[in-house]
């Protein structure tokens, strides 16, 4: 089934087919696909004033870090562990669910824009700011999700 999905044309017959068959199906996974495209949607626009604000703030250290995205990573990891742990806790819709984790903190943070500066630092050869950001974004990140589980139990 997944390899017949594939093309194009055989995705839209799935698509009328599930709108026919299963009315109410398509209805719901339309419904939450809205979540999160306006979840993803605000979440994008957040990192972007956040990425500039801190890389402004943060230019006249003296070494090249990526400090926004470095920063959007880790407050992104923690409020996706609040809001995991917040929404089995308060029974919260699927569509809010979805709102929050895929939609907002999706579009929040970003891996590929982490392994982009990572990139750009190895070609200027930062390699020990590289390893420094590397590691402190994916231990860091790893932190801030069990802490943000951990408030979200805190709460309810």
């Amino acid at each position: 089934m997944q390899a017949a999905l594939q093309h194009p044309t055989n995705k839209f017959v799935f698509a009328f087919g599930l709108l026919y068959f299963c009315p109410n199906l398509y209805v719901q996974k339309m419904k939450e696909a809205i979540y999160i495209f306006i979840g993803g949607g605000a979440g994008s626009v957040l990192r972007y004033l956040a990425q500039i604000g801190l890389n402004e703030r943060m230019s006249g250290i003296g070494f090249p870090f990526s400090w926004g995205t470095f920063a959007v990573n880790i407050i992104g990891s923690f409020f996706i562990g609040l809001f995991y742990s917040v929404s089995e806790r308060w029974n919260l819709p699927m569509e809010m669910r979805l709102f929050l984790t895929t939609g907002l903190c999706g579009g929040f943070t970003t891996f590929s824009t982490f392994s982009n500066d990572g990139l750009s630092l190895l070609k200027g050869e930062f390699y020990g700011t590289f390893l420094l950001y590397f590691f402190l974004s994916v231990v860091l990140g790893l932190v801030a999700v069990l802490a943000g589980g951990f408030t979200g139990k805190l709460l309810g």
